[in-house]
């Protein structure tokens, strides 16, 4: 397979790390779209950005992580037989996307993905990586680092808008293996990245490393999880199960590490809540965003 690659890359005020992704996604990919979710009209990073084969869409508001994609994609050209997925934070280098892209030369292959790397600890923020095969069948793998096939993506659909940010790329994976499509992850390819406020607690062998998130976050996340479960019960029940003990670790890890833990563990409920009985509180949304689910 000759892979022509067109990159989409989400921003939320971005900083100069901005710059540095879109000059290494150049490296390998023949053009990206930058979608800068950032609210107002002020100008950002991204409108520095000068390139003819960059182009920078800003609607003045931040439409959450699925919308911005879906709004990528659809101003990539058509030539383009693979698209790659960055965050405003992951500086890829060539090699990696070069390594990503041979994958797909298996045509069972739908997406191809790196490692995401805490470059702060120098470790895996995957816990069981050391259980698999340097290349591994995912499940599901995160949005930023993704490779996928063009026409993979056209025959999954485009992201899921209600669930605003998280759990937008777990349900995608679904959805992909589900038309029979595997997603593969190379460990030895690390992706920097950053998932949140991560700190560790506890001493000597019982220390723990905890992401921290806002209240309207944790919502976002138990909204996304839930409601993967109830859809998938039946359909994967292996997964719904990981699912349920997803949504507990979240929980316990709340209330016993987060400073405001009845403000936490109570969006965590209210999420839940909400995912189990197809319902939404646009109280959570962030300061500036914009709900614009399309189911």
């Amino acid at each position: 397979m000759s892979v022509r690659i067109a990159a989409v890359a989400t921003a939320y005020h971005p900083d100069e790390r901005l710059a540095a992704v879109v000059e290494s996604a150049l490296e390998t990919c023949a053009f990206v779209v930058v979608v800068d979710n950032t609210p107002g009209t002020e100008p950002t990073v991204a409108d520095k950005i000068s390139d003819e084969r960059v182009k920078v869409l800003r609607s003045g508001a931040n439409v959450g992580l699925a919308a911005a994609l879906n709004a990528g994609v659809r101003e990539l050209p058509d030539d383009a037989s693979a698209v790659l997925l960055l965050d405003q934070d992951s500086v890829l280098p060539g090699d990696v996307v070069t390594a990503l892209a041979g994958y797909l030369d298996d045509p069972t292959i739908g997406i191809a993905a790196p490692t995401p790397w805490d470059a702060t600890h120098d470790s895996s923020y995957d816990t069981l990586a050391a259980l698999r095969s340097d290349v591994a069948d995912r499940t599901d793998v995160i949005t930023s680092g993704m490779l996928i096939r063009r026409s993979a993506l056209e025959r999954v659909g485009g992201f899921r808008e209600d669930f605003f940010v998280d759990f937008v790329d777990i349900d995608f994976c679904l959805r992909l293996r589900r038309t029979g499509l595997r997603i593969v992850q190379d460990q030895r390819l690390k992706l920097p990245h950053s998932l949140g406020d991560r700190r560790v607690h506890g001493r000597g062998p019982l220390r723990i490393q905890i992401v921290h998130y806002p209240a309207w976050r944790l919502y976002w996340i138990a909204r996304g999880a839930s409601t993967l479960l109830r859809e998938n019960l039946r359909r994967d029940p292996r997964w719904a199960l990981k699912a349920v003990l997803f949504l507990a670790s979240w929980t316990w890890r709340s209330a016993a590490f987060e400073d405001a833990r009845a403000r936490h563990v109570a969006a965590l409920a209210r999420g839940m809540r909400d995912g189990l009985l197809g319902r939404v509180s646009l109280r959570y949304l962030p300061e500036g965003a914009t709900y614009r689910a399309v189911r």
